[in-house]
């Protein structure tokens, strides 16, 4: 019995309070971003980005759109004036995919974020429904797992969802929101149709990781999709890959207005 305590009292609580208090991301690779100032428009970047994120636009400028991005990080590395750089944020989830996209930035002037728009009477409708209580089916539509192992860590002691009322059901028949990772393959199209048709209104749908948003590095193959809005609406995106357990607990709280 004295072991015991002692052992509660050498290691405490592991569970953290986020999004109560904020978490450490030292060290998180986040999306990258432009410093425009130091952009010699070499084109580097867009030449051998692996996943074709980066695009050039009319100013010679490249752009980067997070939902192809694979943060992999070698374009800032091969930058040669470090113009591009990996951020540390994990809050880069958004409702649309428009909002993805990053043009290069004045760092002394980084431009207020701006704030969508909110969607009409369906979408206040859920937000107020599932405020409190939120369960989710998640759905792997051919994805590499990576995703996967990184949604089941947010239910360790660590994260421990639960503990915001947020729960994984095994049937789309008892979920309020599908959690939806792979490039949807085309052998899992309809499967994944069939879960939508079968989670009751009103329901949230979001695209979790690279995969799910654009179809990644599969969506140049011929057994992948680009992406799960190609086959169902999707309300919340949330970049990364993978993305770390606090970018999908960010990004499920922000579906529901928490």
């Amino acid at each position: 019995m004295l072991k015991k305590y002692e052992k509660l009292m050498k290691y405490r609580r592991l569970t953290n309070d986020y999004p109560k208090k904020p978490v450490d991301n030292t060290g998180y690779v986040g999306a990258p971003a432009i410093k425009g100032d130091m952009c010699q428009k070499c084109h580097f970047c867009a030449q051998n980005c692996p996943s074709q994120a980066i695009t050039i636009d009319e100013a010679g400028y490249p752009n980067i759109h997070i939902d192809q991005c694979i943060y992999c990080s070698l374009c800032a590395e091969i930058c040669p004036t470090h113009a591009m750089y990996m951020t540390e944020s994990f809050t880069d989830c958004a409702c649309t995919k428009a909002e993805l996209l990053r043009k290069p930035i004045i760092i002394d002037k980084v431009p207020a974020q701006s704030s969508t728009e909110l969607a009409e009477e369906l979408k206040k409708k859920i937000q107020k429904t599932l405020h409190r209580s939120l369960q989710i089916r998640e759905i792997d539509a051919g994805s590499c797992n990576g995703c996967d192992y990184e949604a089941n860590a947010i239910m360790n002691p660590l994260n421990d969802l639960e503990r915001l009322g947020i729960t994984f059901v095994a049937s789309p028949r008892h979920a309020d929101m599908l959690l939806v990772t792979g490039p949807v393959t085309r052998n899992m199209e309809r499967a994944l149709l069939q879960a939508y048709e079968a989670t009751p209104d009103p329901k949230i749908v979001v695209a979790l990781g690279t995969c799910a948003l654009s179809g990644g590095m599969f969506r140049f193959g011929y057994a992948a999709g680009s992406g799960v809005d190609t086959v169902i609406p999707v309300d919340m995106y949330i970049p990364g890959c993978p993305p770390r357990p606090p970018a999908i607990i960010y990004g499920i709280l922000k579906a529901v207005d928490r």
